[in-house]
């Protein structure tokens, strides 16, 4: 048990790709630029189901005789936003402004990747909240499952409430401790 904690360390790099039905996918390095696997359970324990391709990522990293391994993941960033333009129905609202918005408890009702949307119920809220795709992967998740637990940021959009940022659970619980 000594030496396996000795070969333990802290890694940062990209999300290559994951995929949850399979339930795994891959970790570049930055410093190295080699693969670490990603297993879902390890993502899971972190509270997500998903994670966006091309998000940051910082994991513990055990290596083994198949090969880099991610044991526990400490942080995620969503993907840089490479020039990509405002979703529309956000209006003006830049990232200060939808940081300042307060996280509301939900459970995800549906979410259909194909489609590019779903919703969720806030507790206490009898009206749906509206997820765009393109929120859920700024905010570093690439798929939601039904009956996921999530906190969300929300706005009143054209059409009604819609999600501006989702956040892991357990993430928003770390933030609040």
């Amino acid at each position: 048990m000594q030496e396996e904690q000795q070969d333990q360390h802290e890694v940062t790099g990209r999300v290559k790709w994951f995929d949850p039905t399979k339930g795994f996918g891959f970790i570049v390095a930055d410093e190295s630029g080699g693969d670490i696997l990603l297993h879902a359970n390890v993502l899971r324990n972190f509270g997500q189901s998903s994670v966006a391709d091309n998000a940051r990522i910082t994991v513990m990293v055990q290596k083994t005789a198949r090969g880099a391994q991610a044991i526990e993941v400490r942080e995620i960033l969503p993907p840089e936003d490479e020039g990509a333009p405002p979703i529309q129905d956000l209006g003006e609202a830049d990232a200060e402004v939808i940081a300042g918005l307060p996280l509301e408890p939900a459970r995800v009702k549906w979410f259909d990747k194909t489609k590019g949307f779903g919703f969720a119920n806030v507790y206490g809220r009898p009206e749906d909240v509206f997820i765009h795709i393109e929120v859920l992967r700024r905010s570093g998740f690439a798929d939601l499952q039904p009956g996921e637990a999530v906190c969300l940021r929300v706005m009143d959009g054209k059409r009604g409430r819609m999600a501006a940022q989702v956040v892991s659970w357990d993430a928003a619980l770390r933030v609040h401790k």
